[in-house]
């Protein structure tokens, strides 16, 4: 069965969020489960602009926080499908939050989800490749597979010596 193809600008998604009290912890930093709240919101929305269809999530990659988002900080989530296999996609989100009195933006983190289009039985259905349009996107497109790669390993339904992707990037050798 042929796919069609979208480009990630058809399933990009922009989110802003006001970080109130019950946002944060007891420093008025916004709390990490908040943060990563709204990064599977963002996401998933544009996972489903890309599948048409609802997607679960299926993996969240390493999430790790450069700057405190600070109680009053405006947050901007944006996100877009980076790549699509049959019927996972990975999603990028990157994260900047703004002290808008204080005038300064600052980037505070990206991640990588994963998610699985589903029918309404929930079972796994076939979605669109994706087709970069510019140099970020087929860096972010190229990288995707070897991020599958490793996220298949570590889940244990990968045997290393099949990641071919990897084995390349770090000139394994068999032996």
């Amino acid at each position: 069965m042929i796919r069609n193809k979208k480009f990630p600008r058809e399933s990009f998604v922009s989110m802003t969020e006001l970080v109130l009290p019950n946002d944060t912890n007891t420093l008025n930093n916004l709390m990490g489960g908040r943060l990563m709240h709204w990064m599977d919101i963002v996401s998933a929305i544009a996972g489903q602009k890309h599948a048409s269809s609802t997607v679960v999530t299926a993996s969240v990659d390493n999430i790790s926080f450069r700057q405190p988002i600070r109680l009053g900080n405006v947050v901007t989530l944006r996100a877009k499908v980076t790549r699509a296999f049959n019927s996972s996609m990975e999603v990028r989100i990157d994260v900047e939050a703004e002290d808008i009195p204080a005038q300064t933006k600052f980037s505070s983190n990206s991640a990588y989800f994963t998610f699985v289009a589903v029918d309404k039985e929930g079972q796994p259905i076939s979605i669109p490749e994706v087709e970069p349009e510019t140099s970020e996107e087929s860096e972010f497109y190229a990288g995707a597979l070897r991020r599958r790669q490793l996220r298949l390993i570590l889940s244990g339904r990968m045997n290393p010596a099949e990641a071919l992707e990897l084995k390349s990037l770090f000139d394994i050798k068999e032996s």
